[in-house]
């Protein structure tokens, strides 16, 4: 066993030390998902990696809820998921205090689901990948594991407990339909 998964699982039983043995090992990796995050973010962006890193560090290992995590590739997704939070949130914020209150969608065009260039884009994208969890949370989770934890399609499928065909099956159907939500006019 890896020794990020042994120390995950010193965390899950509640060993305190454990937290402070965590970060030094995911750090790097995790700053480098801060950065992809951030990338297409607008240059001004109050966010810097560091600060991503940290924030989601503490709601995972320090937040309300008690976390399980069932090895590495399920530790990462969940800190994938914290930063998309994290930035959905500091995103309606910024709208919020921009616009009035009155955030309204951005019609953008996609060949396939890409990365958000702005942080209405990314409101957006949160709003619909919410709806999609609603219908479907198995294909909403496999969005998040490939997208925003950038797992491989193998990675997603073992940590969903499906076949590689299912996921890759689940992953073309995903995009095409939050290309439809994004663009649709109506």
């Amino acid at each position: 066993m890896e020794d990020v998964t042994r120390i995950l699982n010193r965390i899950v039983s509640g060993d305190g030390l454990a937290t402070e043995q965590l970060l030094p090992l995911v750090y790097d990796e995790l700053r480098g998902l801060a950065s992809r995050f951030l990338h297409d973010e607008r240059a001004e962006h109050t966010l810097q990696p560091t600060a991503l890193v940290h924030e989601a560090y503490v709601r995972l290992v320090h937040g309300e809820t008690e976390q399980a995590w069932n090895h590495r590739g399920h530790f990462f997704a969940a800190a994938a998921e914290a930063m998309r939070r994290i930035l959905v949130e500091h995103a309606r914020s910024r709208q919020t205090l921009k616009r009035g209150g009155s955030a309204g969608r951005r019609h953008i065009e996609l060949t396939e689901v890409v990365r958000p260039e702005r942080r209405d884009d990314l409101v957006a994208l949160d709003e619909a990948l919410t709806k999609l969890e609603r219908t479907d949370p198995r294909k909403a989770t496999l969005v998040k594991l490939r997208y925003f934890a950038g797992l491989t399609m193998e990675q997603a499928a073992e940590s969903l407990g499906i076949s590689v065909a299912t996921a890759g099956r689940e992953w073309a159907y995903s995009r095409a339909w939050l290309l439809r939500e994004l663009t649709d006019d109506g």
